[in-house]
């Protein structure tokens, strides 16, 4: 299997698994197209995960902490970067929090993936930098986040 396929394999069985996440109005895979790059990212709410796959990756299941994951694919070729990925996730308060990004490799995928304690209807402002040696880009999103 190319690795092109592999990383779109593992990203649909990840999404595929978020899927059955209703407690985000705004739930779906988005992709941004960053100079070189193939940013896909989601935040899904936790408990949609079981709770073996979220003891596997360190993950705290609550209503109130949403799960953010990105990929970074090459533009060119589709395969999957391994990149530096630091991010704040900014409510319209102005409080921010730090985002600590986990990498997860599952054959040639690799996801970023960070938890995000949450309020009802709290929406955050995500800035992330993701960098691969000199190269730097900056994503950047908003979504509005809901306690099931």
């Amino acid at each position: 299997m190319s690795k092109l396929k592999q990383c779109i394999k593992g990203y649909i069985a990840l999404f595929a698994m978020a899927m059955s996440c209703l407690s985000l109005s705004a739930f779906a895979e988005q992709k941004e197209t960053l100079g070189e790059w193939d940013v896909h990212y989601m935040v899904v709410s936790t408990p949609f995960l079981t709770p073996e796959v979220a003891a596997n990756y360190g993950i705290v299941r609550s209503k109130f902490n949403a799960l953010v994951n990105i990929s970074v694919l090459d533009k060119a070729s589709g395969e999957a970067q391994r990149v530096d990925m630091t991010g704040t996730a900014k409510n319209l308060l102005g409080n921010t929090r730090k985002l600590t990004f986990k990498k997860v490799e599952e054959g040639d995928a690799i996801y970023y993936l960070a938890v995000l304690p949450f309020r009802d209807q709290e929406t955050f402002r995500f800035e992330i930098d993701v960098q691969k040696g000199p190269r730097k880009q900056t994503l950047k999103f908003q979504q509005k986040m809901y306690v099931d």
